[in-house]
C-alpha cells in the first residue's frame, strides 16, 4: 500500500464533499486529488489522475454511479471503487457487488471508520458497513447477495435495469439511448421487455415502481 493514497469523491451535494475531503485530508496518508458532482465526471477525473480510490455516492444526477463504476474498472482495473450511501436496500448492494467494488459505507459511520474503510479497502481487504454486511454471504464462490423474497425485479437483466433506472429519473428514450450508447430501437425493446415482465404500462408507473424497490433514491 502506497503512501499516501490518492482519493477522488463524487458527490451530489458540495457540503458533503467539502466535508468528506475535510476529513480525509486530517489523515495524513490520504489525499483527496479531487471532488466532483456526478458520475459522469468522476469517469473522466478518475482518467485523467488515476487515482488509487474512488468514493462515490450512490445517488447522483447523470449517469448512473454503478455504471460508472463498471467504466472506470474496465479502463483502470486497479481502481478501487468505493460506495459510499445512505440508503442500503438489496439492489444497491447486488450492483455494487456486481461492479467489483471493494466497499459499500453507509453514512451513518463515523468518520474515522470511513477512513479505516479506506484503508483496509487499499490494502486489498474489502469493507462493508454492518447494515451491508448482514445482507451478504461470503464462500467459496466470493461474495453475493443472502437468499430472500425474489422480488419482481429480480427477473430483469442488468440491461433492463439499467434502462429502468434513467426512465425513473425523467430521461427520455434518446437520452437514455446516448448515455448506454444503445439505439433508440434497442431502448424502445427494453421497455416493452420491462413492461411485460413487471406487468406496468406507463412510463410514470415504471417509475414510481423503481423508487419503491430502491432501484433510485425518489
Amino acid at each position: 500500500m502506497k503512501t499516501p493514497l490518492s482519493i477522488l469523491v463524487a458527490d451530489d451535494h458540495a457540503l458533503v464533499r467539502r466535508t468528506l475531503r475535510r476529513w480525509l485530508e486530517a489523515a495524513s496518508d490520504l489525499t483527496v486529488v479531487a471532488d466532483v458532482g456526478t458520475a459522469d465526471e468522476a469517469v473522466t477525473e478518475a482518467e485523467r489522475l488515476e487515482p488509487d480510490l474512488v468514493l462515490l455516492d450512490v445517488d447522483m444526477p447523470g449517469m448512473v454511479c454503478f455504471d460508472a463504476a463498471r467504466l472506470i474498472k474496465a479502463r483502470h482495473p486497479d481502481v478501487r471503487i468505493v460506495f459510499l450511501s445512505a440508503f442500503f436496500h438489496d439492489r444497491y448492494i447486488a450492483q455494487a457487488l456486481a461492479v467489483g467494488a471493494s466497499g459499500y459505507v453507509t453514512k451513518n459511520e463515523p468518520p474515522e471508520v470511513l477512513i479505516k474503510a479506506l484503508r483496509s479497502v487499499a490494502s486489498g481487504t474489502a469493507y462493508y458497513s454492518p447494515e451491508v454486511r448482514s445482507r451478504i454471504v461470503i464462500d467459496t464462490g466470493g461474495v453475493g447477495l443472502a437468499p430472500g423474497p425474489r422480488p419482481r425485479a429480480a427477473a430483469l437483466s442488468e440491461r433492463e435495469v439499467q434502462v429502468l433506472q434513467y426512465i425513473a429519473r425523467g430521461m427520455s428514450k434518446r437520452e437514455i439511448a446516448d448515455m448506454l450508447r444503445l439505439s433508440e430501437r434497442t431502448v424502445n425493446c427494453h421497455c416493452a421487455s420491462l413492461m411485460a415482465k413487471l406487468d406496468i404500462h406507463d412510463r410514470v408507473e415504471l417509475a414510481r415502481y423503481a423508487i419503491r424497490e430502491g432501484l433510485v433514491e425518489p
